[in-house]
């Protein structure tokens, strides 16, 4: 069962070894279990423009926004993947939009890294100078810079909540002023930008032609970005790569007088001082695909001049409040906080939310998704310590069937494995894993459910001692209201009583203490003088207090209580048969001697058969 456990949790986070890709047909989907090793030559290009790329096969296939749909993954670099993020806009508190484009993508990280052993070298700007940041600024009578720097690190802190890994490096947008200067320098000198005469930069999208517009399909009017004057654009559609300052507003020297970047061109500039003319992954959220990214495309070619500058480009879908159909967004007044998130829900339950759905698909947000999320984690959690328990022999059950586990382990290894190699399928992978889980449980059932009863017990009968104890000891004359004990509750109460310990204590003592500790052998656990004689309260939630675990016999009328003592190890000290007579039918020990026996059976003699033995009232 160790091994079990140990390969089921392997299971969600390695990949299939020992098999080595089969020759295959260009646009075909790979065998699965490819390494990362197997070389791939392309074929052609698709019939949206895009090329595939030459490489390194990472034995998946993702969906990329430029052909809209599945294509095999193919790096630059074996096992090493070159990743670029867009990151925010450091000008308010991060929401739920944020959180679920953020996880997913960590999500996917993690997979590539830790199933697929590629090695992830990601760079996420910080955009902390922009429009909204100057108006915010502004509004609360601080510097932007000042502003920036909290809403930063607050953003960091968030992430860092929400267990999302930082990438590789942050890197600002005001720290890269000069190169982003310079980069668009090379773009004016290869024919693909101009400046005004008001000291403005536009990038002159009739220079690429056809070229623009092969993410988003058509060339659409770009918005998000105004020029200062009037008139200031050749054509409407061009988009402007440096602005040219305004009074009160923080600026930088250039050749075109001073001012600003555009809010395009600082990840163009970012993603090519880092990994140059060709990038394997871009993200971000669909909202993002234009103008944004289609421009970044726009403004990397014609800086490297070259036709492909980014192989893949992966989107999120968007975080919708249930019961509408907008995004979640800042500047709609319709969103909720991550630290709103979190005071009620926990990091890991929002991660198990975002898998159950495709990273690429829309998300609809309420309470009820979340319970959702929330009930399945708790599902998980209760497996592991339920096997777990069983391998440490703490968990009385009937031993499981090894042999139909193994072959549901390997049968999900396999589902998870295609699941994940398919764009990263995690709903997909997750039903896998609880059906294997379900599986798991009805082997551990019958013990589990009898727990529940168990504890019941626990509390009905801890409930009714403390009320008993009180009622014995009150002053003021009157007859106290005593809560009667069932015939179950007798006899566990007994178990549980001063008496049962000291004789346990017997057991580890040996025989030269026996008769030292027999001075309570009287014990009735039937008379209420000595249920006020400080019986020890049982705590089915406190590690240290005896617990017992009952399951009824095959027969119905009879059934057992095995004793466990948590200070020797979680190991069972006792089994006590009880019949539907008035005596017992059998004691067996593993660790208490033939006195353990004798003084329980002095003390337990019952005078009424339990109607319903395993009644919980």
């Amino acid at each position: 069962m160790r091994r079990l456990l140990t390969s089921w949790s392997l299971a969600t986070r390695r990949p299939l070894s020992g098999r080595k890709c089969l020759a295959w047909v260009p646009g075909s989907v790979p065998p699965g279990g490819c390494g990362v090793r197997d070389q791939w030559r392309p074929a052609g290009s698709s019939s949206s423009g895009w090329q595939q790329p030459r490489g390194h096969l990472a034995g998946l296939r993702v969906y990329n926004s430029l052909t809209r749909s599945k294509e095999p993954l193919v790096l630059a670099e074996p096992a090493t993947a070159s990743w670029y993020s867009c990151g925010p806009t450091v000008y308010d508190h991060a929401h739920l939009g944020h959180a679920s484009s953020y996880v997913r993508f960590d999500i996917i990280r993690r997979i590539l890294t830790k199933f697929f052993d590629i090695d992830v070298v990601m760079v996420m700007v910080i955009t902390d100078i922009d429009d909204k940041i100057i108006q915010r600024a502004k509004e609360l009578n601080i510097s932007p810079t000042v502003l920036a720097r909290i809403y930063e690190e607050d953003f960091k802190q968030d992430m860092a909540c929400l267990k999302v890994l930082p990438p590789t490096v942050y890197m600002r947008v005001t720290d890269n002023i000069l190169q982003i200067v310079e980069f668009i320098e090379r773009i004016i000198h290869n024919g693909h930008a101009y400046s005004t005469s008001a000291g403005n930069v536009y990038f002159a999208i009739q220079s690429i032609g056809a070229q623009y517009g092969k993410l988003a399909g058509v060339c659409a009017d770009t918005t998000g970005e105004t020029s200062t004057g009037a008139g200031d654009k050749r054509h409407v559609k061009d988009f402007a790569l440096w602005k040219a300052s305004k009074p009160q507003e923080p600026s930088w020297a250039s050749p075109w007088g001073k001012g600003r970047p555009g809010w395009h061109i600082e990840c163009s500039t970012v993603a090519s001082s880092v990994f140059g003319n060709k990038l394997d992954i871009h993200s971000g959220g669909i909202d993002l695909a234009f103008p944004h990214h289609e421009n970044e495309i726009a403004q990397c070619e014609a800086y490297h001049q070259c036709e492909q500058w980014g192989n893949y480009f992966l989107h999120s879908g968007h975080l919708h409040l249930k019961g509408s159909e907008e995004k979640m967004s800042k500047s709609l007044k319709n969103y909720i906080t991550i630290k709103s998130l979190l005071e009620k829900f926990s990091a890991n339950q929002f991660r198990m939310f975002c898998l159950l759905s495709k990273y690429r698909s829309a998300v609809e947000y309420s309470d009820t998704n979340m319970t959702e999320a929330r009930t399945l984690l708790h599902s998980i959690s209760a497996f592991i310590d339920d096997a777990s328990a069983y391998m440490r022999g703490q968990l009385a059950c009937p031993a499981v069937d090894e042999t139909l586990l193994w072959e549901r382990l390997n049968a999900t290894k396999v589902n998870v494995h295609a699941a994940f190699a398919d764009d990263f399928d995690t709903p997909g992978a997750t039903d896998s894993i609880m059906n294997l889980i379900h599986h798991g449980n009805r082997q551990l059932q019958a013990v589990t459910k009898k727990n529940a009863l168990c504890k019941k017990l626990f509390y009905s009968l801890q409930k009714k001692l403390a009320h008993n104890k009180k009622e014995a000891t009150r002053t003021g004359g009157g007859t106290p209201n005593l809560h009667p004990l069932t015939p179950l509750e007798q006899r566990v109460a007994a178990m549980m009583s001063r008496t049962w310990r000291k004789a346990i204590s017997t057991a580890q003592a040996g025989p030269a203490r026996e008769e030292e500790e027999h001075d309570d052998d009287d014990a009735n656990p039937e008379d209420p003088e000595d249920t006020k004689q400080e019986p020890v309260q049982p705590d089915a939630d406190d590690p240290d207090w005896m617990m017992a675990v009952m399951t009824e016999m095959s027969t119905g009328e009879n059934f057992q209580i095995n004793v466990y003592e948590p200070p020797l190890g979680g190991i069972r000290v006792s089994t006590l048969c009880i019949g539907s007579g008035s005596t017992f039918h059998g004691f067996d020990s593993d660790v208490a001697g033939p006195s353990v026996a004798g003084d329980i059976m002095e003390q337990f003699t019952p005078t009424h058969p339990p109607s319903q033995p395993m009644a919980c009232t």
